[in-house]
C-alpha cells in the first residue's frame, strides 16, 4: 500500500512537472501567423469593397507633328489629369467636391504608347466610372484647347464602365496576406532571439573572469611581501 501511495505521489508530481513545462521554442512562428490570419481576414469582412473603373484618352498628333511629340504630351497631359484646373471642370460632372475627387482619381501613362489611363475609384462601381468619365472629358477638353500651338489633339479612346467585381482584396485574400505577414514576423523573431541568449551566455564568463581575478591592492600587497621575503 505504501509502495502504491508513493507510485501515486511521483505520478503526480511527474504530471505537475509536465504542465510547467515552457512552451516549444518555436511556439511564436504559428501564434503570429494564426494573429495575423486573424486580423487580415476581420479586416477584408469589415471594410467596404472598392471599386475600380478605368478610361483611356489618346494623343494624337496632326499632320506636321511627329509621333515623338505625341509621346511627349501624352506624359505631360498624364502628369496634369489630377491638376487643380482639371478636376475643377471634371468636378459638376463627377458629383463630387474637388477634395474628394483628387483622392479618388489616378493616371498611367506608358513610355511607349501615347496612352493616358484614367482611373476613379469609389465604393459605387457607377460613381467609379463616373469619375473616370468626368476627368477624360474634362482632360480632353483643356488640352484641346491649346491643340493649335502644340500640335497634339487627345481623344477619347475608351471609356469607363462601371466594374462587376471589387478591385479591393476580398476576405480570404486577406487572410492569406495577414497569414504570411504574421508568419514572416514569428520567423523573424525567432532569428533574432538566440542571438540575444547567445550574447548573454558570452558575456557571463567574462564577468566570471574580471571576478576572479585580485583585486590591484591585493596584487601589489602580495609583491611586496615576496620582495621582504
Amino acid at each position: 500500500m505504501a509502495d502504491t501511495a508513493d507510485q501515486k505521489k511521483s505520478d503526480h508530481r511527474s504530471e505537475r512537472k509536465r504542465r510547467l513545462l515552457p512552451p516549444p521554442a518555436w511556439w511564436p512562428l504559428p501564434a503570429c501567423a494564426l494573429l495575423g490570419l486573424a486580423a487580415g481576414g476581420a479586416y477584408g469582412v469589415l471594410k467596404a469593397p472598392e471599386y475600380a473603373a478605368t478610361g483611356y484618352v489618346v494623343a494624337v498628333p496632326n499632320e506636321t507633328t511627329e509621333p515623338a511629340t505625341a509621346l511627349g504630351f501624352a506624359q505631360a497631359y498624364g502628369r496634369i489629369a489630377t491638376s487643380s484646373s482639371t478636376l475643377a471642370y471634371a468636378q459638376p460632372r463627377a458629383g463630387i467636391d474637388a477634395r474628394r475627387l483628387r483622392t479618388q482619381v489616378r493616371t498611367e501613362t506608358s513610355p511607349d504608347s501615347p496612352m493616358i489611363a484614367i482611373t476613379g475609384m469609389s465604393k459605387s462601381p457607377s460613381e467609379a466610372a463616373d469619375i473616370a468619365n468626368a476627368v477624360a472629358d474634362a482632360l480632353t477638353l483643356t488640352s484641346n484647347q491649346a491643340a493649335k500651338n502644340t500640335g497634339v489633339q487627345l481623344l477619347l479612346f475608351n471609356q469607363a464602365v462601371a466594374p462587376s467585381d471589387p478591385a479591393s482584396p476580398s476576405a480570404p485574400v486577406s487572410g492569406a496576406v495577414g497569414l504570411c505577414a504574421g508568419g514572416l514576423l514569428g520567423g523573424l523573431w525567432l532569428l533574432a532571439r538566440p542571438r540575444r541568449r547567445k550574447q548573454e551566455e558570452e558575456a557571463l564568463p567574462v564577468v566570471e573572469e574580471y571576478a576572479s581575478l585580485p583585486a590591484q591592492g591585493e596584487h601589489s600587497e602580495t609583491k611586496e611581501k615576496e620582495s621582504v621575503r
